[in-house]
């Protein structure tokens, strides 16, 4: 048995806990949107086509703003496509995943699914084989309301009011050689600056998302943040960060893949506090997380990549992981780092939501289920309320090849003074002992009056959901002792938990 000791003090928090931060990602990428979100034949399939089990799932999963349509697929997108009469759409070859795109579902219906399912858009405009023209003219159609061929174009299609996008996206991964358009910081920091002054003549308000490094491996990174900033800083309101992991035979610096997110996050902020600095600005540029998760890429690369000239499926099942309760405790983690840097990372996106490398599944014509990444994801939107707060921790370290010895224990706290609830997200990352934890609050706060807690853990940490066996692995309820301002809890080895708290005074 190990031991660990964390104290909280919501008096000293780190930041308020933006609703984007519980954010997703929608891209037409195999059966993400065409058999997953929407499936006209599905007995469960609204008067849209879309499935209703479909999108109870993403009800209860809490998902604030959804990031749409792309991902790499944006950058050889056409918006035009994708409005107008769906049996007047053009179909089009999608070159980013070699595939063929219907337009079957396009700006309208979304926005429609959006609404069932009570999130927001955030939309991505194409910087990679187009530009500031046509982001203008997306621009135009989507948010204004009348009077303009476009304005009413959309009104012809059905839409009175406009969409009102607030956040927008100015491309995609633009610093990486797989993408379509791909440039230089340079020339993509002019272009997104460019883009991003005409789109606030149109209205200074909007909140613009620039692209960051697609991940932190890549040889530009940190100097394409530092360039493409110092073109645009005064002009945008975020700079973007990507980050996927995997176990490649190393489950001891997988667990502790939180440490790479952290560090990555501070990176990015303390080049853009430079660029700030240089400058002498008052404008303080937040971090847009819009593409995280577990991702078996390696998987992906050597066996399920589309190739052939004349081999252009129409959604075809790509980049399905099936998730293990491992990777649901890497998840979680990666969910605490975000919470650790609220003050900073204000919208996060999971890439992505249904089907591809996503927490929710679907069988056409079949039921829907939650992999194992649902459940942190669920807990951590419904109860990581008001604002974020840091821990102190006491707990033994363990050793990783990647990172070196990290804590055997990652947590954090969210504090709602309004209702006067707590919540302590954390993990245990030993692979074979189980680890008693004690968790003191600030006496201030006053005497705990109530408290429940539930854990994701199985004996066989990779045990996962299928078709076959959807409910193999769920939350279970913890016992948690209380005396007075303090808690006590026992967590398995390789699990995480989510534990709440009712305050008095």
């Amino acid at each position: 048995m190990l031991d660990a000791r964390l104290s909280l003090d919501p008096r000293s928090p780190i930041g308020t806990i933006d609703r984007r931060l519980f954010g997703s990602f929608i891209e037409h990428l195999g059966r993400a949107v065409y058999h997953g979100i929407h499936e006209p034949s599905h007995p469960t399939a609204d008067g849209n086509g879309f499935r209703q089990d479909v999108i109870e799932l993403v009800k209860e999963l809490g998902v604030s703003t959804i990031r749409y349509p792309g991902g790499n697929f944006v950058s050889g997108f056409r918006w035009e496509d994708s409005v107008g009469p769906v049996t007047e759409r053009p179909r089009r070859l999608d070159l980013a995943w070699h595939s063929t795109e219907t337009n079957e579902v396009g700006l309208h219906e979304f926005s429609d699914w959006l609404e069932a399912v009570g999130s927001e858009l955030m939309l991505a405009v194409n910087l990679g084989t187009r530009g500031t023209a046509e982001a203008l003219e997306l621009l135009e159609y989507t948010n204004l309301a009348s009077g303009t061929a476009r304005a009413e174009a959309r009104r012809a299609n059905g839409r009175e009011e406009p969409f009102d996008v607030r956040m927008w996206c100015l491309g995609n991964e633009m610093d990486g050689p797989w993408q379509l358009g791909h440039s230089s910081a340079e020339d993509y920091g002019k272009k997104a600056a460019m883009t991003a002054s005409a789109m606030r003549s149109f209205d200074p308000d909007l909140q613009l998302v620039v692209c960051g490094s697609s991940s932190s491996s890549m040889p530009t990174f940190g100097e394409w943040e530092r360039v493409v900033l110092s073109h645009c800083y005064d002009d945008v309101d975020y700079i973007s960060c990507h980050a996927y992991y995997e176990e490649k035979g190393d489950r001891a610096s997988f667990l502790a893949s939180g440490v790479d997110m952290d560090r990555f996050i501070d990176a990015v902020v303390a080049t853009a506090d430079h660029v700030k600095a240089v400058r002498g600005s008052s404008r303080t540029i937040d971090l847009s997380f819009d593409e995280w998760n577990i991702w078996y890429n390696e998987k992906f690369e050597t066996v399920d990549k589309i190739t052939g000239v004349d081999n252009w499926p129409v959604a075809p099942r790509l980049l399905e992981d099936e998730y293990t309760v491992t990777d649901a405790v890497v998840f979680g983690s990666l969910m605490i780092s975000l919470l650790k840097h609220a003050d900073r990372v204000t919208s996060a996106s999971l890439a992505q939501l249904v089907n591809v490398i996503a927490p929710i599944m679907t069988e056409p014509g079949g039921p829907a289920w939650r992999q194992t990444t649902f459940f942190p994801f669920a807990e951590t939107s419904a109860h990581a309320r008001g604002v974020a707060v840091d821990v102190a921790l006491d707990a033994p370290g363990y050793d990783t090849a990647r990172y070196g010895t990290v804590p055997v224990v990652d947590a954090v706290a969210s504090h709602d003074t309004e209702a006067g609830r707590a919540a302590v997200f954390l993990v245990n990352r030993s692979q074979d002992a189980p680890l008693r934890v004690s968790v003191q609050l600030a006496s201030a706060l006053g005497a705990i009056t109530a408290a429940d807690a539930v854990v994701l853990h199985d004996d066989d940490p990779m045990a996962s959901n299928t078709l076959a066996h959807p409910d193999r692995v769920s939350l279970k309820g913890l016992d948690v002792q209380v005396d007075g301002s303090s808690i006590v809890l026992e967590l398995p080895p390789v699990s995480w938990a989510r534990v709440s708290v009712v305050v008095a005074g």
